[in-house]
């Protein structure tokens, strides 16, 4: 389960974020940058504060190339008592002193390594935090001026972060002026945590207040424990983002379509010997059957976008050599029938440079039924179109 981590300035603002749900308590002081080192005394007030409701994070600014002064500000932050400790690491300066200054105090308080997706890092970097006994690492961006996460890297890449992080034995978070239609497009990369400060603001403004509604939206999007059948009184809309789906007795609201056409890209596909190593345009064409949860769609958490189409495909095509279009058209719809609130999807997948015109596939697909036992299930029901390998 992904949790949803809220950076604050103060108490004032923890209370808001506790309220509105948010599972990591983050201190930080947004004029300061990035990773703005809090101040020590609110820090303090905000770990008293919430008194072990939820964990407490703070961030230690950015390693500056003195180890020495490193070591001082994060004991410092340590003695406060928080629960987790984010350090910043930026080329040029030597990520190995920055590690070994803190190597022994990661022994003895849970240390969060940040990278930034606006920087470029050795390949060995995760490695040498793990060796050291970090507890998690999180990407996050440098320069807010110039984009959010996803305008450095597509989603895939960032599930790669995270898979890589797993492997490593390491608590793994993504943040980085994130907002909320970015959410439903990290959250099949399964991050151990989503990191926010400007959405939780009113207009995105990352230095000004916490806004409560803006928080309760953000905490809406993000899945927490799924009620095995819909409590007496509680939101429909709140419930399907969480995972809850409505049957009959809900009220039938039907289905939307969502739509993907004539979408192009270079893919490595073909089963002749002339086609491996050259990439061809495939075009995709997807429509996907949604319930509906609402009448009136206003918000994020009530509709599903057609972001997670592009990227599933995108990340599909990147793995490597496809031999059939039959293969790509199965792994498109199963990935978009991943998500629960796709009840059917018709998926058209057309090779563009083997003649005057396109070649390919078309399948449909559908959950074999909206409240199954096994959610995931589908089945075949149509129409296979002209097949080329």
């Amino acid at each position: 389960m992904t949790l949803m981590l809220a950076s604050v300035q103060n108490r004032r603002e923890a209370e808001i974020v506790l309220q509105a749900g948010a599972d990591i308590i983050d201190l930080k002081d947004p004029a300061r940058g990035a990773l703005g080192s809090a101040d020590i005394r609110q820090i303090t007030d905000v770990v008293a504060f919430v008194s072990g409701r939820r964990p407490v994070s703070a961030a230690c600014g950015e390693f500056s190339g003195d180890p020495a002064a490193l070591r001082t500000r994060v004991e410092e932050v340590a003695a406060t008592a928080v629960d987790f400790i984010k350090i910043g690491f930026l080329p040029p300066y030597r990520i190995a002193a920055g590690v070994e200054a803190l190597a022994d105090i990661a022994g003895r308080k849970r240390l969060i390594a940040v990278l930034f997706a606006d920087h470029r890092y050795e390949e060995n970097a995760m490695t040498s935090f793990a060796k050291a006994g970090f507890y998690g690492i999180m990407l996050d961006t440098n320069d807010k001026s110039k984009g959010r996460l996803l305008d450095h890297m597509p989603p895939d890449e960032a599930s790669d972060f995270v898979d890589e992080g797993r492997r490593h034995g390491l608590m793994t978070g993504l943040a980085g002026s994130l907002e909320a239609p970015d959410i439903p497009r990290l959250l099949p990369g399964k991050p151990d945590f989503l990191g926010f400060r400007g959405a939780l603001c009113k207009d995105l403004a990352r230095n000004g207040d916490i806004d409560a509604e803006a928080a309760g939206k953000i905490r809406a999007l993000i899945p927490g424990e799924r009620p095995v059948e819909k409590p007496s009184g509680a939101s429909l809309e709140l419930l399907a983002a969480r995972g809850y789906f409505p049957g009959p007795a809900d009220g039938d609201l039907g289905t939307d379509q969502i739509f993907v056409r004539d979408f192009v890209l270079p893919v490595d596909i073909g089963a002749y010997s002339f086609e491996h190593g050259k990439p061809q345009k495939v075009r995709f064409d997807v429509t996907a059957d949604v319930l509906r949860v609402t009448r009136d769609p206003k918000d994020m958490h009530e509709i599903v976008s057609y972001d997670l189409i592009m990227d599933g495909i995108r990340s599909i095509v990147s793995h490597g050599h496809v031999d059939l279009v039959e293969t790509l058209a199965e792994q498109t719809a199963a990935f978009i029938l991943e998500n629960p609130r796709v009840a059917r999807v018709v998926v058209r997948v057309e090779k563009l440079e083997l003649g005057p015109g396109g070649v390919g596939v078309q399948i449909e697909r559908k959950r074999e039924s909206a409240r199954s036992s096994n959610p995931l299930r589908v089945v075949a029901s149509a129409d296979g179109g002209r097949k080329a390998g």
